[in-house]
């Protein structure tokens, strides 16, 4: 196993235009870290970067102590799981498997132990003689996983390898690599567009816009504490209300219209507000925060509220099991003061 370090990489392409725009990080030894982000932002040119498959521009790469940047992906000492899982369709599943220990020179013996073990671990023991045309997609991509398992190698690189997947086999598929990395404890890099395999996955998670990090952290402080107005709407579903408005004390006013915050903002001036779903409750009483329902979306053990506060979009996520309002109606909402976020209007850094 090993720590992955990245120091200063930027990627640009002939042209000028530039994918990475200086990233800094680090994964511990031993960490599965999530790189999370809308298509085009530049999370799986970094992991591409990584492995080998694209080269730094600009800065350094260091896999275990050792900077990788002249050196070719097979010495890296990396395996790379991709999404369209690449097995070879003229060879049974051992040979997938086994195809690259033997590349290597590895002894017979050592290759089948190594096989048969990792068969068994990925319930693929009595598939080893089918053909991938005989799989089914979740059975493929554990063959992929399999695949890099076999070689033990110090880092896993993981480019969206569930995206071929349905809903339920993603489910699945999610938990059998977390309880791999469990047993394996290998250092791990996973790249995805989806926030609930960046989740559910993630150690530790990287959120990126335009080929810029984001926010690196757990997804606990990513969720509750939203560096950026981008990583606030991005994690969360549905995601965080954010109304641009002007603060004075305790008093925000939006388009108009004045509301009574529950404590006061961190600074007055123009301000942007945000409140997950979750966290607004229905008030018994009228205020101030008045929401005038315009949809409702029911979705089993919850129901989702749409309306407008002061002119701006808002949902509330409300427990199925209570009381709910109808389309047309006005009702009045509470926020408790630990769920505010404020964020600046113009740089859209959290600022409390």
């Amino acid at each position: 196993m090993a720590n992955v370090s990245l120091r200063s990489v930027r990627k640009t392409y002939p042209g000028g235009f530039e994918a990475i725009k200086g990233i800094d990080f680090e994964i511990g030894d031993g960490q599965f870290c999530v790189l999370v982000g809308p298509s085009g932002c530049g999370k799986s040119t970094l992991l591409r970067m990584v492995a080998g498959l694209e080269t730094v521009t600009s800065g350094e790469v260091d896999i275990g102590g050792r900077v990788v940047n002249e050196i070719e992906p097979a010495d890296r000492d990396i395996a790379m799981v991709f999404q369209n899982y690449a097995l070879y369709p003229h060879m049974s599943v051992y040979n997938n498997m086994a195809y690259g220990l033997r590349n290597r020179g590895m002894p017979k013996p050592e290759i089948d132990t190594r096989v048969r073990e990792v068969a068994q671990t990925l319930e693929l023991a009595g598939m080893l003689d089918r053909k991938p045309r005989q799989l089914s997609g979740g059975q493929r991509q554990r063959v992929a996983m399999g695949r890099a398992i076999v070689r033990q190698p110090k880092v896993f690189l993981f480019d969206e390898p569930l995206s071929n997947l349905d809903a339920k086999l993603r489910a699945q598929t999610r938990l059998e690599i977390q309880k791999l990395h469990n047993e394996l404890g290998v250092t791990s890099l996973f790249v995805t567009h989806d926030q609930v395999e960046a989740m559910t996955l993630a150690q530790r998670m990287i959120v990126m816009n335009a080929g810029r990090m984001e926010q690196i952290g757990t997804p606990e402080e990513v969720y509750h504490r939203p560096a950026t107005t981008f990583v606030a709407s991005f994690i969360g579903s549905p995601p965080m209300n954010l109304i641009t408005g002007h603060v004075d004390g305790s008093r925000f006013s939006v388009d108009g219209q004045t509301f009574v915050l529950p404590s006061a903002a961190p600074r007055d001036g123009e301000l942007i507000l945000g409140l997950r779903p979750e966290h607004v409750e229905l008030a018994p009483s009228d205020g101030s925060w008045a929401l005038k329902v315009e949809a409702l979306e029911m979705l089993g053990a919850e129901r989702l509220v749409y309306g407008r506060l002061g002119g701006a979009l808002f949902t509330v996520r409300l427990d199925a099991t209570l009381a709910h309002p109808k389309v047309g109606d006005t009702v009045s909402l509470a926020a408790s003061p630990d769920h505010l976020h404020w964020f600046d209007a113009a740089t859209r850094q959290r600022v409390g």
